[in-house]
């Protein structure tokens, strides 16, 4: 079987030949915990794939609530991404450095629920790029700032209040793409002050389980993620809310869903940080 929607996912010899043309924009979205101890904007700024502008997911966020890079308001994503040089007829092509896409298709999930539909993910992104010794370079891309519009979908994205109220009603399925250890609650949790466990009735799919770590984590194909999906109790014909650790590898998920057809997944943007570090939210392990 073929992905549903293709055009959203490009492969590193597709970006090659389409590397310098004009309605092509580049952008690279990688982002680290801090216990990766690895600086994303000083690695960008040291190899990137040429003419790529760097997406920090932190920067371009919500930064009055004390949640890491949670949506933006769209007045900020139009202003920010305009300054990027960005405008809504380009096509805009993520990658990260993460190994298996997850910080570029929060990139990708951003764009979409702007309105943005011309946005597509570099599959294997910058790992499977270098490790095909194609260019890479340092140089800073020539950025003419432009007028950007926003469409927001808030059908896209779910916070607590919908999610406690999901908690009774189990009008949508929820998701949980952590590893099985911090979905089981055995394993602790990256950050301080989390309680471990997960939201009541989700189900566990980790996000890795999409990729092919033997091929530069480029995604599976489309019958092998319609097995995962299945196998692991979902129902593509019900709503599904993907949620993990702070809002950025449930976009995987999502994205997943997306090349399978389902264009409707919604992402709960504060996660496990949100739901796990409050002391009124109920918890299964």
């Amino acid at each position: 079987m073929d992905y549903e929607h293709p055009e959203a996912l490009v492969d590193c010899d597709w970006l090659q030949e389409h590397l310098r043309d004009d309605g092509i924009i580049i952008i690279d979205a990688s982002f680290h915990l801090a216990a990766a101890k690895r600086d994303a904007r000083a690695e960008f700024n040291a190899a990137h794939i040429p003419g790529a502008r760097f997406f920090d997911v932190d920067e371009i966020s919500d930064t009055s609530v004390d949640l890491p890079h949670m949506l933006p308001k769209p007045e900020t994503f139009a202003r920010m991404i305009g300054a990027m040089g960005i405008g809504n007829n380009h096509h805009v092509i993520a990658y990260d450095s993460n190994g298996g896409g997850m910080a570029a298709m929060r990139a990708w999930w951003m764009f979409r629920i702007f309105g943005h539909d011309k946005v597509s993910v570099l599959n294997g992104g910058l790992v499977k790029w270098t490790a095909e010794e194609r260019k890479v370079n340092d140089r800073k891309a020539s950025i003419t700032p432009s007028v950007y519009f926003t469409n927001f979908a808030p059908s896209l994205v779910r916070s607590f209040g919908q999610m406690k109220k999901n908690v009774d009603t189990k009008a949508e399925q929820v998701v949980d793409v952590r590893a099985a250890g911090r979905y089981a609650g055995t394993d602790p949790e990256p950050r301080q002050n989390m309680r471990s466990g997960h939201i009541p009735g989700a189900i566990n799919l980790p996000y890795a389980s999409l990729f092919d770590d033997q091929q530069h984590m480029v995604l599976r194909p489309a019958e092998n993620i319609e097995s995962l999906i299945n196998n692991a109790g979902i129902d593509t014909s019900r709503p599904i809310i993907a949620s993990c650790g702070s809002g950025v590898t449930a976009c995987a998920l999502v994205f997943a869903l997306y090349l399978l057809g389902k264009d409707d997944g919604a992402v709960y943007d504060g996660s496990w940080t949100e739901w796990g570090g409050r002391s009124d939210t109920p918890i299964e392990t």
